[in-house]
């Protein structure tokens, strides 16, 4: 009965949101695999492609993708570029400053350090992490290390790989391909435990369309869909509700 009754709540204020805007605009990156990426065919793929047109259709909404660039994501969101981000964001105080964020759709999860060299310290490395992530402002807080940004996640390896840094640090999910399929990658130090989780984010004037979309992914949490589309998409060892 519980999960009849949120159904119906999500159906009520999808309608009302619908009423005000006839699409939804989802912004993402595009280049955050397995989170989001474009696929063969020039449409966005993964984690967030699939769980966003869940979303919509629970809520009854029509969507539609829209990739921008991550070092200004949020500045577009707020210009009216597009109406929400679902792009691997992590939901941290400075954000919530500027953007109105839901409740988080993935717990909280470990970033981690790659490196191709094995005697490694961390804390004297030259470290690459992508621009604007909440792993670029940890490392920042390193003393005795060096920060190099890059504005993509695949260049923060790219450039590892070329002997510009010393190591990477990245969401644990993103880097567990990049070391799997590589003989000369593997993760070095400690997990970092960062952010408070992801969520999609909102402009804060577009408080009903956040809530919107608030009470579909509650819905997908108490059903349980949230957690499969975890397991299939970020793997069994990902954190889960």
């Amino acid at each position: 009965m519980k999960k009849i009754l949120l159904g119906a709540a999500v159906m009520a204020m999808g309608a009302g949101a619908a009423l005000a805007q006839d699409v939804v605009r989802l912004g993402t990156e595009g280049a955050y695999p397995p989170y989001n990426y474009i696929d063969d065919s020039g449409e966005v793929a993964g984690f967030e492609r699939v769980l966003g047109d869940e979303l919509c259709k629970r809520a009854e909404l029509t969507c539609e993708w829209v990739t921008n660039d991550w070092d200004s994501i949020i500045p577009n969101l707020v210009s009216g570029n597009y109406d929400a981000i679902i792009a691997g964001m992590s939901i941290t105080p400075e954000r919530e400053e500027v953007v109105a964020f839901t409740q988080n759709y993935t717990p909280p999860s470990p970033s981690a350090f790659a490196s191709m060299m094995d005697d490694i310290d961390l804390e004297t490395a030259v470290i690459a992490a992508q621009t604007g992530t909440i792993q670029a402002a940890h490392v920042a807080t390193m003393e005795g290390a060096t920060l190099v940004e890059y504005p993509t996640p695949d260049e923060t390896v790219a450039a590892m790989r070329s002997g510009e840094a010393d190591a990477v640090l990245s969401d644990k999910d993103y880097l567990i391909p990049v070391v799997e399929e590589s003989s000369d990658v593997s993760f070095v130090g400690d997990d970092v435990p960062l952010g408070g989780g992801i969520g999609m984010a909102f402009r804060q004037s577009d408080p009903e369309l956040r809530e919107t979309f608030d009470a579909a992914i509650q819905s997908m949490k108490d059903d349980g869909t949230l957690n499969e589309l975890i397991v299939e998409y970020l793997g069994a060892d990902s954190p889960k509700f």
